[in-house]
């Protein structure tokens, strides 16, 4: 089993999960952040830590959230690894607790 980030992260885009995962397992978008499905050792570190509570075991991604479990294993291929904590984008705030964000992700 993964750990999978969803659509709470668009736009919030917090790193703090960063910081704690043992093996670089997290690629950043412009907006976005993804596990990479074959790197994450599910430890489970990240999950307490995402201020935006968009960090789920496989298993208990909300259903209407599945699609994000694809969307990790893809955009995982192709974004970069981050490797440290960065500062949030400045109107993260305001988009905690929005939901059906995904229109909004940048690729």
């Amino acid at each position: 089993m993964t750990y999978v980030v969803t659509d709470a992260c668009v736009k919030c885009k917090f790193t703090d999960c960063v910081d704690v995962c043992p093996v670089d397992c997290f690629h950043e978008g412009p907006n976005f952040l993804v596990i990479d499905p074959e790197e994450c050792i599910d430890c489970t570190l990240c999950v307490a830590e995402c201020p935006a509570e968009a960090i789920f075991a496989e298993d208990d991604v909300p259903d209407d959230q599945r699609e994000y479990i694809a969307l990790n294993a893809e955009l995982s291929k192709i974004w970069k690894i981050i490797y440290e904590r960065k500062a949030p984008p400045p109107d993260a705030d305001d988009w905690i607790g929005v939901k059906n964000k995904l229109q909004y992700l940048e690729r």
